[in-house]
């Protein structure tokens, strides 16, 4: 599994704003901004951001991409 620095995961989001897509904040995080995100835009995939636990100090972004949203995250949308 992959995993992303703060900055990486902001640029992300920011990429998806900037296409005039939405961010849904679905749990806030400890350390990061964003504990799990939805990330949706026209002409993108469907991308969860969540944050990963690494240690009492730090912790880091892991993405998945979608062609369509999970049904368990159709509750937020």
């Amino acid at each position: 599994m992959k995993l992303y620095t703060n900055t990486e995961g902001d640029n992300l989001v920011q990429k998806y704003i900037d296409k005039g897509g939405e961010v849904i904040t679905v749990k806030e995080g400890c350390l990061l901004d964003y504990g799990i995100a939805i990330l949706i835009a026209d002409g993108y995939k469907t991308t969860i951001l969540k944050e990963k636990y690494l240690n009492a100090w730090s912790s880091a972004y892991t993405k998945k991409s979608y062609n369509k949203l999970p049904t368990k995250y159709k509750i937020y949308v």
